[in-house]
């Protein structure tokens, strides 16, 4: 148990911090709400209203937030082999040369397909 006070300690006072600011952000905050602070900000779009179920997204929101995932997970795994890279020596400069290779084409194979484009 002693090797996770550290961690319970921080995570009570990031807690405790979050809860601190909230609590005296509404007691000491402008309490003058108008109808223009009480609407959603839209950058300056007026909102539309949705049909019944939400209505449908494009689908190349979609396809931009999949691209977001598969490009953020190689820098997942570029951590820790960056961290690691002089224990590997030569096979694991090679192993990611590989992966990232990997990445590159499918990066290359979506720009061609033009996924990249939001029209």
């Amino acid at each position: 148990m002693n090797a996770y006070a550290p961690i319970l300690v921080l995570g009570a006072l990031g807690a405790g911090f979050a809860i601190f600011s909230v609590v005296v952000g509404s007691l000491v905050g402008p309490k003058r709400y108008n109808r223009a602070k009480l609407e959603a900000y839209e950058c300056g779009i007026e909102p539309t209203p949705h049909p019944a179920g939400g209505g449908r997204f494009p689908i190349k929101y979609y396809l931009t937030a999949m691209l977001f995932i598969v490009f953020d997970i190689e820098v997942v795994f570029l951590y820790p082999w960056a961290v690691t890279f002089d224990s590997l020596g030569l096979f694991g400069l090679v192993e990611m040369l590989l992966f990232v290779l990997t990445v590159f084409v499918a990066y290359a194979y979506v720009w061609r397909r033009g996924g990249l484009e939001w029209d």
